[in-house]
């Protein structure tokens, strides 16, 4: 096991924004070992957090075979828990606000990891879909959270990197639970496969504990409920902010549609691929790593406004390439969507936490209410889209989607900014 240094009672002691000495308490810079410490304790909070929401999906066909439901209720195994994950994240934030960062996040990515256990020994499809709901709400405490503890915590100059190799967590932990699930399946069946990505999680929970810093910058707030709606409020009044949450809806929503059916597309002839080779196409999300650590880095030189736009046209053209019916267009595709999907993804969060003037972790949750939204409910119309028209039927709806994205990408470039943004 990966074991960090732990840091000391001097460390432990800093919990405002004043150090012991009356100072202002550094931020973490990029080079430093806690960036290290902090990288690491992410990366590794993305891969379970995101492989246990994502270990459904190349499951899907499976889920309609055996318990004889359609592919928009086979959705429903990814899309309950993104909605549970997203209307809990809006709370989840406040109470982090209250009790601090690290706590919350730590109950969660344990918690989580045990319910995807139990989720493996669910006799019938409606408790699997119930526990799956509860596996949401406990998921819903590290991804607004996250974000929060990077904007307070890293250093502005940093933060864009930061943020990029979180998501890269992300994506390695997407990709994981799809290619893990895929070999599992086929070696002793779905309950094997989705116990074995809860043991992964767990593992992960662990490496999460013993790396983190304790938060130094954080200043703990009593939870108000009339003053959390007034923070959302705020941020809503922002034009800016509502841009960027509308495009982590529409980000996210076709994203996930894509990977959601193209598993149903390649185990049907004329392709006719195995659960394991279906499984290893979705190591095209190693792409995704690299894309956003290196354009979250872009951004801190050049600017986010002038990358987002870019990010959507391309994607575009991924969906293009996988209208042709041959796997290795439709691999390349894949490949060219998430390569952007990971992009914007990480230019629009890291541009939320910098344009936010005031409670973080609030814009954040806003941000992510709509991204995991965008998840469920353009996921699940996806169903009825491969229902009505097959493949064609969830070109057309991500085609749509991905549009109206890059009008708002394209909005937000010429968004005047804030001094801080």
């Amino acid at each position: 096991m990966l074991h960090c240094i732990t840091p000391g009672p001097a460390m432990n002691a800093i919990s405002a924004p004043l150090a012991a000495d009356g100072e202002e308490a550094p931020y973490i810079e990029r080079g430093t070992p806690a960036f290290l410490r902090t990288n690491i304790a992410f990366l590794c909070a993305g891969i379970a957090t995101f492989a246990l929401l994502y270990c459904v999906q190349p499951l899907m066909p499976v889920f309609s075979a055996e318990f004889g439901v359609s592919p928009a209720v086979s959705s429903l195994s990814l899309s309950l828990p993104t909605a549970a994950m997203a209307v809990c994240m809006l709370v989840a934030s406040a109470v982090s606000e209250a009790v601090g960062r690290k706590p919350v996040m730590l109950v969660s990515v344990f918690a989580s990891s045990i319910i995807t256990i139990a989720c493996a020994l669910m006799p019938g499809w409606d408790q699997f879909l119930a526990l799956r709901a509860v596996q949401g709400v406990l998921l819903s405490g590290l991804p607004a959270v996250a974000m929060a503890f990077i904007a307070e915590e890293v250093h502005p100059r940093s933060s864009g990197y930061a943020m990029g190799l979180y998501i890269s967590g992300s994506a390695m932990g997407g990709m994981l639970g799809r290619v893990i699930t895929g070999f599992l399946m086929e070696w002793g069946g779905w309950r094997l496969a989705i116990g074995g990505i809860g043991v992964l999680g767990l593992v992960a929970a662990v490496i999460f504990w013993r790396c983190l810093p304790p938060s130094r910058h954080f200043v703990p707030r009593p939870l108000v409920l009339r003053g959390l709606a007034a923070n959302f409020a705020f941020h809503l009044r922002d034009s800016g902010l509502r841009w960027l949450f509308l495009e982590g809806f529409l980000l996210m929503g076709a994203f996930v549609t894509i990977y959601n059916y193209v598993g149903y597309r390649l185990l049907a002839p004329p392709f006719a691929l195995s659960h394991a080779v279906v499984g290893l196409v979705f190591t095209v999300y190693l792409v995704g790593i690299g894309s956003s650590t290196l354009v979250g880095g872009l951004a801190d030189r050049f600017g986010r406004r002038r990358l987002v736009w870019i990010m959507l046209t391309v994607m575009l053209g991924g969906l293009g390439l996988m209208a042709v019916d041959s796997v290795p267009f439709i691999i390349a595709g894949i490949a060219v969507v998430t390569f952007c999907f990971f992009g914007a993804h990480s230019l629009a969060s890291s541009w939320v936490g910098r344009r936010a003037r005031m409670a973080k972790a609030q814009a954040s949750s806003l941000y992510l209410f709509c991204y995991y939204m965008g998840s469920s409910i353009i996921g699940a119309a996806g169903g009825l889209a491969w229902s009505w028209a097959g493949w064609h039927g969830v070109t057309l709806l991500v085609g749509a989607t991905l549009l109206l994205g890059l009008i708002g990408a394209i909005r937000l470039a010429w968004l005047k900014p804030l001094p801080q943004a």
